[in-house]
């Protein structure tokens, strides 16, 4: 039997709009090229520590306040936003990517492993645009509480450390399960500190950090 002829015609039109329809999923940057993470969401809290004095090394080593990431790592911190806004959460990031020469100065400053990745070695995961310092905040922007600061480099500070009043417990398992649903793992000796799982392989970068100023 002969198929009608607008059946023909209704399977010619959806033949020429796969590939279209491919061509657009595949629009965007590449997973490993960096961008910044406003660009594509404005609803974090930005407070970069490393732009400021108010970090472990007590002084700016950071020559502007951006969150740059690999574009992948973007895409599953979205999702990690999305998955605590709609428990009345918001992230609020420390530290996003750190160009290797701020890794060497870091290393500089203070050349001990229990604080500073070596850059001469791997360097770290926040070389390579993958890892992000967080915490959550409240709708008006009031911090959770964890337990301890940011870069506090105590016990008291990791994962499996258990002397801990039950609400900051329960703060510190809401931040690591929506941050693993989201693709991404927990260092053990730092709950603020999550590396975004990927199947790429990266080497440490000096990308800038800073926009680039057009005339």
């Amino acid at each position: 039997m002969k198929a009608p002829l607008f059946i023909l015609t209704a399977l010619l039109m959806a033949c020429n709009r796969q590939p279209q329809q491919a061509a657009e999923h595949n629009t965007g940057p590449a997973d490993t090229a960096y961008v910044y993470l406003t660009d594509y969401d404005t609803t974090f809290v930005l407070d970069l520590k490393y732009a400021t004095d108010d970090n472990f090394l007590h002084r700016a080593v950071y020559p502007c306040a951006e969150c740059k990431l690999a574009y992948e790592t973007v895409r599953a911190l979205i999702r990690a936003q999305q998955y605590f806004r709609q428990r009345g959460y918001r992230l609020k990031l420390f530290d996003c990517y750190r160009p290797r020469s701020v890794q060497h100065k870091m290393w500089e400053i203070l050349p001990d492993d229990r604080y500073v990745a070596n850059p001469a070695g791997k360097g770290s995961a926040h070389n390579r645009g993958l890892a992000v310092d967080l915490t959550l905040v409240t709708a008006d922007g009031r911090e959770l509480d964890m337990g301890t600061g940011f870069d506090h480099f105590g016990e008291e500070a990791h994962h499996n450390y258990t002397n801990l009043p039950d609400t900051v417990w329960q703060n510190r398992q809401l931040l690591k399960t929506g941050m693993v649903a989201a693709g991404f793992a927990p260092y053990p000796t730092e709950w603020w500190h999550y590396t975004y799982r990927s199947s790429h392989e990266y080497e440490p970068a000096d990308d800038p950090l800073c926009r680039q100023q057009t005339n």
